[in-house]
């Protein structure tokens, strides 16, 4: 079943439950297409887009009517305001420096064929095929300090936690940094990561950087 219809149903269903038979009658559409030309409707820069015109080469917004070509690069010569509005910002170091207990830097992020926490992408076969499990990069000259080779499983610590996971020697990462990916429940990276150093405005934590060491049980 796809999902706009399992989206469909479950909010018609809330609706009736809650008393709200006349709003469940809104949920009925016949097919993904209706869906679009709702949205088209209720939004101005879709609204010359239909499923025919996104066939074969797709259509870029903004795109206001319907004999309107798209919009491939949205600012060409200018931004509709005038010129760009760049804001300057002062950099400064990491709250969290490595020093001899946690002499790496960990550094987080994706994987090519995993989003997120993998909830989905990890539930499809030829993704879990090509990235069936986590791992660490370390590189070759901090692996061999600790007599690690590759695919050796290892323990990440940090000042606020550990994981296992195994290690992927690689040349991608630096000497003195790591690389933990945060898909994998059985190996979650921000078990490690810090929450104390928030930025001023977004108020979020510095979770590309902390201070970590990686240990060889095998050692």
């Amino acid at each position: 079943i796809p999902d706009w219809q399992i989206i469909s149903q479950l909010a018609a269903r809330l609706d009736a439950k809650m008393a709200r038979e006349r709003d469940a009658e809104y949920w009925r559409y016949d097919s993904a297409s209706a869906i679009f030309e709702e949205l088209a409707r209720v939004t101005p820069i879709y609204s010359g887009m239909n499923y025919d015109r996104l066939r074969g080469e797709g259509l870029q917004w903004p795109c206001r009517t319907v004999d309107h070509p798209g919009t491939p690069i949205l600012h060409i010569d200018k931004f509709s305001r005038g010129r760009g509005k760049f804001h300057p910002i002062t950099a400064h170091d990491p709250a969290e420096q490595p020093d001899a207990d946690y002499p790496l830097v960990l550094t987080t992020g994706r994987v090519l064929y995993h989003y997120h926490t993998g909830t989905m992408t990890r539930r499809s076969e030829p993704l879990a095929w090509r990235e069936p499990r986590g791992y660490v990069e370390i590189n070759a000259e901090d692996a061999e300090r600790i007599s690690l080779e590759d695919g050796h499983a290892v323990v990440v610590k940090s000042r606020r936690g550990s994981v296992r996971t195994r290690a992927k020697i690689s040349d991608r990462v630096p000497p003195g940094t790591v690389f933990l990916a945060f898909h994998w429940r059985e190996a979650p990276a921000n078990m490690l990561t810090q929450d104390f150093a928030l930025d001023p405005v977004a108020k979020i934590p510095e979770y590309k950087v902390c201070a970590v060491r990686v240990e060889n049980p095998r050692a």
